[in-house]
């Protein structure tokens, strides 16, 4: 194991456990672990094993699924600017959960806003691989994904144009924004067989991204099947996504700008960046919801928002060192 990966492990862990102790209910840490293995009185064993610790747990997931999802698809089409947004799954589950808000079916069925999201994914897989064709280029997937994009959106759009009241509405835009807030193991055991499919799938892309940094024709020459790599990515992207816009609803950045921050330190190499950017964006999704608890916590901030927040300028940053290496 790198430096790089042993000093991500232990933010990793660091942040965990930061995110463990560190609420509203003021535990020191002796009394928080204490709590967290079933010992200690009161309410606190409750707080620590049905609320810290499946928000901690699906912080970890969402964060590591969305970086390796971003690597992954930055090195498959060689864009810098590739996320799993990019294809349009984020967007269409999203529409799906936005569906379930507004037919009452997640009011009405525990499990319906994120089978309806799942749903919602997996429909927008389908119309990708319809659209770019079993011989697509990379191309063909970037402007399919984009037009599944751009669809999902205008539908979601117009869901909340059609809100019967201003609090459907409401509760509809507060979820896109993204949250952990209130998820319980529940959540954790719907998204954990979705995640270790889809990262299954996505950390055995690493010799064929390897491989396409010397261009197509050299990869396929290499023996890199390259539809079967696709299909891959775009299942694996599915799995990863879909599951954590169900639960957590839309997060935004982390699959853009972690893999930008730690590709210097791993080399050039996509398959060194693949766990690399899952450790980092676990690292940064953990951070983001400690931030989220002490900035503003009687206000209700929203996760998707601190990411944006936060990586925006940090993508601008890098947009502009880049540009100035160049010159």
């Amino acid at each position: 194991m790198s430096r790089v990966s042993v000093a991500l492990v232990a933010l990793v862990a660091v942040l965990f456990g930061g995110s463990l102790l560190i609420g509203p209910a003021g535990a020191d840490a002796v009394a928080g672990l204490r709590a967290l293995l079933g010992q200690g009185d009161g309410p606190l064993p409750l707080i620590m094993r049905e609320i810290r610790l499946p928000r901690a747990i699906l912080a970890v997931l969402i964060g590591a699924s969305l970086g390796m999802a971003g690597a992954a698809m930055q090195g498959y089409l060689r864009n810098p600017l590739a996320e799993p947004g990019l294809i349009g799954i984020s967007g269409s589950a999203a529409f799906g959960a936005v569906l379930a808000l507004q037919t009452g079916l997640a009011a009405s069925l525990t499990f319906g806003l994120p089978l309806a999201a799942l749903t919602g994914a997996l429909a927008g897989v389908l119309l990708i691989l319809a659209l770019a064709g079993p011989r697509g280029t990379s191309l063909t997937l970037i402007l399919a994904g984009i037009a599944i994009s751009a669809l999902a959106g205008a539908l979601t759009s117009l869901v909340l144009n059609l809100s019967p009241n201003p609090f459907a509405a409401s509760e509809i835009v507060f979820w896109m924004m993204g949250s952990l807030a209130d998820r319980s193991m529940t959540h954790v055991w719907i998204v954990l067989p979705f995640m270790a499919i889809g990262f299954a799938l996505l950390a055995g892309l690493g010799r064929g991204l390897d491989a396409l940094t010397l261009g197509e024709d050299a990869a396929e020459a290499m023996g890199v099947r390259l539809g079967r790599m696709r299909l891959m990515l775009i299942a694996g992207t599915a799995c990863v996504v879909g599951a954590g816009t169900a639960v957590a609803g839309a997060i935004g950045f982390v699959g853009l700008v972690v893999p930008h921050m730690l590709r210097p330190l791993v080399g050039a190499r996509p398959s060194r960046l693949l766990w690399a950017s899952a450790l980092g964006g676990a690292a940064m999704l953990l951070a983001a919801d400690i931030a989220v608890r002490v900035v503003l916590p009687d206000r209700d901030l929203k996760l998707g928002v601190l990411t944006a927040i936060i990586g925006a300028p940090l993508f601008l940053h890098l947009v502009v060192k880049t540009r100035r290496a160049r010159i």
